[in-house]
């Protein structure tokens, strides 16, 4: 009797970035819990770091959770002094969320071990590697947005 070879296909590129999403998530929530936060607040804070002054809709959207758990996280960050919240001198219903130099101090503290976890990450891959890989992953986010 023939043995025939089954070849068994990769797995789907979905799967490999939930993969890296996940194992990240994971390091970085080892990295920041000394500091009492979750990665999930330390995304929002960076996001704040890069467009200071969003709304609670926007921050939710570039920070990759739901409008309803950004009040939640917004809430918490808020206590801990991280952010504060003022009203929108443009909609004065709308608030707007920024970063306080407590955020600025913390994101700073975590600078240096965060850069070394992308450098990981990376450190198989040659620089013009990892701006390709930058690259193709800005090109599948803008694909699907």
């Amino acid at each position: 009797m023939l043995e025939t070879q089954v070849t068994k296909a990769p797995p789907s590129l979905l799967y490999m970035v939930k993969q890296v999403e996940l194992v990240v998530r994971s390091h970085l929530d080892e990295l920041v819990r000394p500091s009492g936060i979750t990665a999930l607040q330390y995304t929002a804070l960076t996001v704040l770091e890069r467009h200071d002054g969003l709304s609670a809709a926007q921050l939710a959207r570039d920070s990759f959770v739901t409008a309803q758990s950004i009040a939640d996280l917004v809430r918490s960050l808020e206590t801990r002094g991280l952010v504060r919240r003022e009203r929108n001198p443009k909609n004065r219903r709308e608030l707007l969320i920024l970063l306080t130099g407590e955020g600025r101090a913390l994101l700073a503290q975590h600078e240096g071990p965060v850069r070394e976890l992308e450098e990981r990450m990376v450190r198989d891959l040659t620089a013009h590697q990892t701006e390709q890989f930058r690259q193709a992953l800005t090109r599948a986010w803008h694909a699907l947005s």
